[in-house]
């Protein structure tokens, strides 16, 4: 149901004049002089301007950044840059209503939500802060004939290319700039042309906590210009990339001028399975979240809902009647839960999938439509269910980016097993059974780099996540993401 409205917080004052990148500690306008129009989705009109980066600016950025790697940020102690990650976390926190409501103003997602980012921000900023001494050598026995001491080193990167999408640019950033400045490395930061201000905020706050000039730098444009330049940079050492699958396919591709250390977190089209067993009291409304959480713009959203045959029809009839509780809205209402999608153009992507979907036979049991009234000028979508679909459809098989749930029936475990492995993707899954056997094996066989079980969508940036298939590869979070900031050095130092 839509929002009530209510009284809107005041718009920072951030939000207004046209931004500009940040390349070498300093605010400059882009090389061309063009800039891009930033659309508040919840109401289809303009909120300011950014700079319209190119490969001039890339290249300007990149150039800061290797100048900034090899003075005196090179020098810095692993206890000096963990001081900065922590006086950092201090200032954002502090800063966290306005750097919420600027989100919320620029990509859409309620209040609610943004405001509930920042403990989430807090641990994974004091997490990359205690992973400053990763590169801390070590000793270890060798073979070699004569007196040899062996080390055993971990060197920064260089310089670190970061390109993150526009479902959640305050908390993406951080899985670029944390390990680059918990490593020694400097960055580069491409955020997506549809949702820059909450990047450009948040530079503006590194800068004034004391990051050096040139650490870490940001250019916004396009990704056809901004976003293929920084990926075929000749020095530019590693890219992490979080997007769809066919950008990172191109991504690859640019990477070969001189072999680019790769991350790459891709799209998913995650089952979430739920058993006979199930408690559907929580599994409903568990796995509808799962769905539609940030209006479905989620890489791990669990948009298959796989249902044992005889409780399908049960739980399709409960979770629609659960979607039509949920109060879609601007997301300045503190009453909203699920906000717009980004764009015209999502809009119109979500909108033909539900088309698609209603023709391939699949039944359309809630939601299917655009939000008018009050909600017209924005890109509303209500939350959508369509149930007894096939694997084999447009919809079971294609990543939507927006609030669809695809409900399909199954018999058995082995039955279920089948359908959910059946896709190219294998970012995440669920399972919902009462059963601790049923959960061991189905957690087990679901081919995805996270499964949870009896829940859905929590992530502890300490274990962190990745994907596997055409969902991408490298670990996000965790001591691997750090590492792979980092390369291996062997030192051998003959002590006769």
């Amino acid at each position: 149901m839509p929002a009530r409205a209510t009284t809107s917080p005041a718009i920072p004052a951030f939000v207004s004049g046209p931004k500009k990148n940040l390349i070498g500690g300093k605010w400059v306008d882009a090389t061309s002089g063009q800039q891009i129009d930033v659309i508040n989705p919840a109401t289809g009109k303009p909120l300011c301007r950014i700079a319209q980066g190119d490969a001039t600016d890339v290249d300007l950025a990149v150039s800061a950044a290797r100048r900034a790697f090899e003075g005196g940020w090179s020098r810095w102690t692993p206890h000096q840059r963990r001081k900065l990650l922590l006086k950092i976390h201090d200032i954002v926190l502090d800063h966290f209503d306005e750097l919420a409501l600027i989100e919320t103003l620029d990509m859409g997602a309620p209040l609610s939500r943004t405001q509930g980012l920042k403990e989430w921000t807090s641990q994974v900023l004091q997490f990359f802060a205690s992973q400053c001494d990763a590169g801390t050598s070590s000793t270890a026995q060798n073979s070699l004939p004569g007196n040899f001491l062996t080390l055993k080193h971990l060197a920064p990167v260089g310089v670190v290319g970061g390109i993150i999408p526009w479902n959640g640019p305050l908390i993406g950033l951080w899985w670029i700039f944390g390990p680059a400045l918990a490593t020694g490395c400097t960055a580069v930061l491409k955020p997506a042309e549809d949702a820059s201000l909450s990047v450009l905020r948040i530079a503006e706050l590194m800068t004034e906590a004391g990051v050096p000039d040139g650490v870490i730098n940001v250019v916004t444009g396009y990704g056809a210009d901004a976003g293929q330049a920084l990926a075929e940079h000749k020095d530019v050492d590693r890219i992490a990339f979080t997007g769809s699958i066919g950008t990172a396919q191109t991504i690859v591709r640019a990477s070969v001028g001189n072999l680019k250390r790769l991350q790459l977190e891709l799209g998913g089209k995650s089952p979430d399975l739920v058993f006979a067993d199930a408690d559907l009291d929580k599994a409903v409304p568990g796995a509808a979240m799962g769905v539609y959480t940030n209006s479905g713009q989620v890489c791990v959203a669990g948009t298959r809902i796989l249902v044992q045959r005889s409780i399908h029809d049960e739980f399709v009839e409960r979770m629609t009647e659960f979607t039509k509780t949920i109060r879609v809205g601007d997301g300045l209402d503190p009453n909203t839960q699920l906000g717009p999608l980004i764009s015209q153009r999502q809009l119109e992507r979500v909108m033909h999938y539900i088309d698609v979907g209603g023709g391939e036979g699949a039944r359309l049991a809630g939601g299917g439509n655009r939000l008018g009234g009050d909600l017209a000028p924005g890109f509303f979508v209500e939350p959508t269910v369509f149930s007894g679909a096939s694997n084999d459809m447009t919809i079971a098989r294609e990543e939507i980016f927006g609030p669809v749930a695809t409900v399909i029936p199954f018999d058995d475990m082995d039955d279920a097993l089948q359908v959910a492995n059946d896709t190219p993707f294998g970012l995440a899954g669920g399972v919902w059974t009462g059963s601790l056997s049923t959960a061991h094996k189905v957690s087990q066989a679901i081919k995805a780099g996270t499964v949870w079980v009896n829940c859905y969508g929590v992530l502890d940036p300490a274990v962190g996540f990745g994907g596997t298939k055409m969902s991408g590869y490298g670990w996000k979070g965790a001591r691997e993401h750090v590492e792979g900031y980092l390369y291996p050095k062997a030192v051998y130092i003959n002590l006769d």
